[in-house]
């Protein structure tokens, strides 16, 4: 497993080396759909932004889920659009902690790309250090970047509903109790899934906790010794959670479809409670 992070002062190192990361500002959060106002409000010096909704997920059905995984060539094409070349490493933030980051690390180490890693506290952490922000755009060149695919395990619907691996639902634990579903037209949860908030995989500051910290989470909800499947509303914020669980040492397949899927099919069971 590669690393996972980077810090604000680490990350400032990287952009004036002789290997300059590409950085990607992938500010989104449900219900807040102004991410290109914020990141033109100020963003990482020559970072590019990226549209959660329409370059890291195809278009949503009730049949495939809210954030479907993208086409591989439609990645692919994206990725070239943020100037990314073969070999070139990739640094990804947003200002919430990492949750819609994670979206874009998970899918570029998806599509064979190696060196990616998620601002450790996110814009936060880069305000806390004093660096200054530009504002406006940011215009890209194109790179040149071939993506293989395969390079991050997933599962689909009828694999989740047969496994006999650790199932963890990333949502609030509200929303997996079945008290509140803001979006999905069944409250509850996936059956013999555990509730796993990815909140709790960040410290106050929001920062990752300490690789020690996050393997005794996982390993008190039963990750030791299992296959583990990971899901959350759309695939956002279960991306989170996959980051977290390979910071900890454990290694984890992602269920796309995830929850928005699962209960928008009328033969899938859900439990609530």
């Amino acid at each position: 497993m590669g690393e996972v992070l980077i810090g604000a002062e680490e990350l400032v190192e990287a952009m004036l080396s002789d290997r300059p990361p590409v950085v990607l500002d992938v500010r989104w959060q449900l219900g807040d759909d102004r991410g290109y106002d914020h990141y033109r409000d100020g963003h990482v010096p020559g970072a590019i932004y990226v549209d959660l909704n329409t370059e890291l997920a195809a278009p949503p059905s009730a049949a495939r889920g809210r954030h479907p995984l993208p086409e591989l060539a439609d990645l692919e094409a994206a990725a070239r659009r943020w100037g990314i070349d073969d070999g070139v490493p990739v640094v990804v933030y947003d200002d919430c902690g990492g949750m819609s980051a994670a979206r874009a690390w998970w899918l570029l180490r998806w599509g064979g790309i190696d060196d990616v890693r998620i601002l450790d506290g996110a814009l936060r952490a880069w305000r806390a250090a004093g660096i200054r922000l530009s504002s406006g755009d940011t215009v890209p060149r194109t790179g040149s970047v071939t993506l293989t695919g395969g390079g991050m395990p997933t599962v689909g619907i009828d694999d989740v509903a047969a496994t006999g691996a650790l199932l963890l639902d990333a949502r609030a634990g509200e929303r997996y109790r079945g008290e509140v579903e803001p979006v999905d037209p069944r409250p509850g949860h996936i059956p013999g899934a555990v509730s796993a908030p990815t909140g709790e995989s960040l410290a106050d500051d929001g920062t990752f906790r300490t690789a020690e910290a996050l393997r005794e989470r996982f390993a008190s909800l039963g990750a030791d010794g299992r296959d583990v499947v990971v899901y959350c509303g759309s695939g956002v914020t279960a991306a989170h959670q996959i980051a977290a669980l390979e910071i900890a040492g454990y290694g984890a397949a992602l269920y796309p479809g995830s929850y928005s899927q699962w209960s928008n099919d009328g033969s899938r069971p859900v439990e609530a409670g």
